[in-house]
């Protein structure tokens, strides 16, 4: 289902970090393959906003 565009960012950081915690939990290839889908989605996602990040000063905790 996708994201209603006013949640889409909250809804995906609550998906994310579950991804996150249970990374090492994909057992199908196809989570698998989806699994490092959204690493080089990420890894994109960081390069292409890196002075963003910076800008605005934005800190990541363990708790985000």
């Amino acid at each position: 289902m996708s994201n209603m565009s006013y949640c889409r960012f909250q809804n995906t950081f609550n998906d994310l970090r579950d991804c996150r915690d249970n990374f090492d939990d994909a057992e199908s290839e196809e989570e698998k393959k989806y699994r490092e889908k959204l690493l080089k989605l990420c890894r994109k996602m960081v390069s292409d906003h890196w002075e963003d990040i910076f800008d605005q000063s934005i800190t990541i905790t363990e708790n985000d």
